[in-house]
């Protein structure tokens, strides 16, 4: 587009291609979702301190880039991610084509002077710059949270929130505000990027000089840092050459110490600030490089050929006993006898698997404060059945607390379904397989039956069958 433009009117070396703004613009919009995930990581070890800070980022991120905006407008003659571009912001002259060739490569000098933004412009620029994007930011959260439903909803929805018959000021502003939402904003926010959209096409084109609206509204246009520019700039930033005894402007006796209000104000907090213009943009491609490696196929390939050659020992696992309740862990303990000899027999006629367990202590609700009906815990000789059916598992289906089930038995037992949970809380059910102590009548009211909670440990399971992970085998 540069070279149609140098062939219709000659080159223009300091007009910045669209390509140009459009990165500028792209930079800018990262850095707002940088410094909010920074934020949320820290409050995530300091909630106490920082939580009303991320809850407030929008109107913290308005000031913090005002402050910033404006000390790069003044030093630099351009924002923030413009000066780190390479581009500036400049008055444009109400004269016939608004350019002074000759001029600019006579007395370029003077033409920067000229050019140079002035208070007023300035504020102008910070409008555009820090107000209106938060504006839109905020008008653009109202819609989705009032108006984006209200297409579904229909006039249904509208004729909900009539105002009562005295309504307070605010109940009155909050009614305007969602008319203004559904019925205006959709238009206007049309209007926005159709608007944008012709000026890009137009400055593209080589038709207008502005690359936005609002910049023709304000007057100022971006433009390149020229040679007149940096020497300026280098001037500006440039230390102070006065000795060390006293800062400049510093009454007798001052010295320049850096708790000194007069030299954090004229020293550190320019340099600070001008520090930012590197530190910035890079801390965001440094984010961005490690959001690419965490998403990419070529770190995982990579990361599986460094594990390669690592071999790896098999897991240890202790046992299941220190898994179970204390009350299964002396229940299967008591299965067996010590015998006067030292040796240890099952109790007659009784085996390990059939042995009561009346003396298990049941999981207490924290709720409704009632026993929670359980099933025994696994014991090493039956890891491989399923501990609510008692037969081989089938479709494997773990529970946050690591147990095993059959899909269909944990599955029903949570919704509270299963037939084993019915007879139990009817009443039914023999001493020996449930492990409880017989109750006369029904046991509703009296216990849990364990729905929504895990079939051995008894604590209940968030988020219901949601929470239950198939195996793979």
């Amino acid at each position: 587009m540069e070279f149609m433009t140098s062939l219709q009117g000659g080159l223009d070396e300091l007009k910045p291609s669209l390509f140009e703004l459009l990165s500028e613009q792209q930079l800018a919009t990262l850095i707002p979702p940088s410094l909010r995930y920074l934020l949320i990581q820290a409050t995530h070890r300091y909630p106490r301190y920082l939580l009303r800070a991320l809850n407030s980022f929008d109107e913290l991120h308005a000031l913090l880039m005002l402050l910033v905006e404006r000390h790069f407008l003044k030093s630099y003659g351009g924002g923030f991610t413009e000066n780190f571009y390479g581009l500036k912001r400049e008055r444009v002259l109400r004269v016939k084509g608004g350019e002074l060739p000759r001029a600019q490569l006579g007395a370029a000098e003077g033409v920067r002077e000229s050019l140079k933004l002035r208070e007023l412009d300035i504020w102008k620029n910070l409008a555009v710059m820090v107000a209106l994007p938060y504006i839109k930011g905020k008008l653009d959260e109202g819609y989705d949270i009032h108006a984006a439903h209200a297409a579904v909803l229909g006039p249904a929805g509208w004729q909900r929130e009539e105002l009562p018959e005295r309504p307070t000021l605010k109940q009155r502003w909050m009614r305007w505000y969602k008319w203004f939402l559904r019925r205006v904003y959709p238009s206007l926010n049309a209007a926005y990027y159709f608007a944008t959209l012709a000026f890009s096409l137009a400055y593209l084109f080589d038709s207008s000089k502005y690359s936005s609206p609002f910049l023709w509204l304000i007057g100022t246009r971006i433009r390149r840092l020229g040679e007149a520019d940096h020497r300026a700039i280098a001037l500006a930033t440039q230390p102070p050459t006065m000795g060390a005894s006293a800062a400049p402007g510093a009454r007798p006796g001052q010295g320049n110490s850096i708790f000194n209000p007069r030299t954090m104000a004229q020293t550190i907090y320019p340099r600070l600030l001008s520090s930012l213009r590197i530190l910035l943009p890079t801390s965001i491609f440094a984010l961005k490089f490690l959001e690419w490696w965490h998403a990419s196929d070529f770190a995982r390939q990579l990361s599986r050929k460094a594990a390669e050659g690592l071999e790896l020992p098999p897991p240890v696992i202790a046992g299941l006993a220190a898994l179970m309740p204390k009350a299964s862990q002396r229940a299967v303990g008591g299965s067996s006898r010590k015998d006067p000899a030292g040796s240890m027999s099952e109790k007659p006629g009784q085996s390990a698997s059939s042995v009561s367990l009346s003396n298990r202590r049941p999981t207490i609700s924290a709720s409704t404060l009632l026993p929670v009906f359980t099933v025994s815990a696994p014991t090493a000789s039956t890891s491989s059945l399923c501990p609510i059916c008692s037969s081989a598992i089938v479709t494997p289906t773990a529970t946050p607390y690591g147990f095993v089930y059959c899909y269909t038995c944990i599955h029903r037992w949570v919704d509270g379904t299963h037939e084993r949970q019915e007879a139990f809380m009817e009443g039914g059910g023999s001493e020996s397989e449930e492990g409880w102590e017989k109750e006369e009548g029904s046991r509703e009211g009296r216990w849990e039956s364990g729905k929504g909670r895990d079939a051995v440990t008894g604590k209940r399971i968030l988020g219901g069958t949601e929470g239950l992970r198939r195996v793979m085998v």
